[in-house]
């Protein structure tokens, strides 16, 4: 079906002289743990959600929407898990981006991430092209460039896979060898083989024959080309997320998947579900820096650094210390005197470790996650589209929040009872089942009863409230979350 429609394209070329061109629609992949960029990096606040280049910085992932941002593109389209898709929906706000977000209920890999966006694309645009992105990369250099040569090629029914110029022999790494240039395309290599995460001695041979590429994780195609080839390879997985998208949830941001449909999809990547069987996949070479930042030491790597060869973040002096990575969110942080070190402070947690053993992190945030660590799942500060929450103390036997909230807006406490909420400035009202009233600054209140209450800001300016929980066993379950009020 995709090769029929290439012909007609080029027989509508050849008769009417002009075709429409193709909208490019950047698919992002928004999903991955990050755990070694841990404690920056949470199971519920990514690394594609953070910034690597600084605290204040554009995250990861707005880095990759804004890249495609043009008239050549079309608004994008994220894929991400339902846990992330507020997350998702605050940062393309953030950056004035309009999308439409795709939200797995449960994680399935990259193959049917990027069938069910081709298969919701397809509704609306028959003729759409797919520019497949992740979500946490660090890019430096001209990648439209080539994207936009390649359209062609995507039309005609080419899977594009993007392959970037290595710099050196990385064994954790795919790569793709180059299996010579095609005549009618330029820029447009054939895929001779892909080699998965090789041993370092066979890395060390790819690289210096000149013949391979690491695998960007970048890849073109037609939305109807990845359906016709996964219909061929893999049909019962196209056939559960068919039915994912067709039976899927509109909310807000865009559909939400069937949850029994699509948890039968096989877990493969795109390129073992669909590239390395396809006789249609080829590759263009990129000349860019690239890096999938899996580590500190590759966040060092890239990021521009002193004389010294530091990088340093935030409030953070040094003496003495040389080729290393210092970061901080609010606190000072001082070294003296080390060398290939990196030091991580976050409000609640602090990392010390070295180039040579930043590897190992996962296996450290592992042994906290069965500590049920809550510093592993999310971040003591938390930002949200009516301000902020952050945790700034807790004991066995209470939690202590500060809130900050915008202006006209409300949140949901889950209250158990005897929680406190105090006026630190500002002009809040607290309504709930068994009590309304507004707090001055420095007024008190303190829940007689268990039960959801309302806390709005009802000031011209931010305001802000510390909020205190007991810990009881009717709150065993509830861990500070708050929710936003519609």
């Amino acid at each position: 079906m995709a090769e029929l429609a290439a012909i007609a394209r080029k027989l509508e070329y050849l008769f009417v002289g002009e075709v429409k061109m193709s909208k490019i629609y950047p698919i992002i992949l928004c999903g991955g743990s990050g755990s070694r960029l841990w404690p920056m990096s949470r199971s519920g606040e990514p690394k594609q959600f953070q910034s690597v280049t600084g605290v204040d910085d554009l995250s990861l992932f707005q880095a990759t929407v804004q890249r495609h941002r043009s008239a050549k593109f079309a608004d994008p389209v994220i894929v991400t898990n339902l846990k992330h898709t507020r997350r998702v929906a605050q940062q393309l706000q953030e950056i004035q981006c309009k999308g439409t977000i795709i939200s797995e209920p449960v994680g399935r890999n990259t193959g049917p991430a990027v069938l069910a966006a081709a298969l919701t694309i397809l509704k609306s645009d028959p003729d759409a092209i797919m520019l497949v992105l992740p979500s946490d990369h660090v890019i430096q250099g001209d990648v439209n460039t080539s994207v936009v040569e390649m359209t062609q090629a995507a039309i005609d029914g080419r899977i594009i896979t993007f392959g970037i110029k290595p710099r050196y022999p990385e064994p954790g790494f795919g790569y793709i060898t180059d299996g010579g240039r095609f005549v009618n395309y330029s820029g447009l290599h054939r895929v001779d083989a892909f080699i998965e995460k090789p041993p370092l001695s066979v890395a060390q041979s790819l690289v210096s024959l000149g013949k391979a590429y690491w695998a960007s994780g970048i890849s073109m195609f037609s939305a109807a080309t990845i359906v016709e080839e996964y219909r061929k390879y893999d049909p019962a997985t196209t056939t559960a997320v068919s039915l994912a998208v067709e039976d899927a949830i509109e909310n807000d941001y865009g559909p939400i998947l069937e949850k029994v449909a699509f948890s039968a999809a096989k877990d493969l990547p795109t390129e073992s579900a669909v590239f390395e069987k396809s006789a249609a996949v080829a590759l263009t070479p990129l000349d860019i820096t690239w890096s999938d930042v899996g580590s500190w030491s590759a966040v060092h790597d890239v990021v521009a650094k002193s004389d010294d060869g530091n990088v340093l973040h935030g409030d953070v002096h040094v003496v003495d210390t040389t080729n290393s990575l210092i970061r901080s969110e609010d606190r000072l942080v001082t070294v003296v005197g080390l060398s290939n070190i990196i030091v991580v402070d976050t409000p609640d947690a602090v990392l010390v470790t070295s180039h040579e053993k930043c590897q190992d992190i996962k296996t450290l945030v592992n042994n906290l996650k069965v500590e049920d660590r809550r510093e592993t799942v999310e971040h003591a500060r938390r930002t949200y589209s009516w301000g902020e929450s952050r945790r700034i103390g807790a004991t066995q036997s209470c939690e202590m929040t500060i809130v900050r909230l915008k202006s006209g807006f409300s949140i949901d406490l889950d209250a158990v009872q005897g929680t406190q909420i105090i006026n630190v400035s500002g002009k809040f009202a607290i309504n709930g089942s068994a009590a309304s009233r507004d707090l001055a600054v420095g007024d008190q209140f303190t829940s007689e009863s268990v039960g959801n209450m309302r806390l709005s800001n009802s000031g011209d300016d931010m305001g802000e409230a510390l909020i205190v929980r007991y810990r009881t066993d009717q709150s065993a379950t509830a861990s500070g979350q708050i929710a936003v009020a519609s």
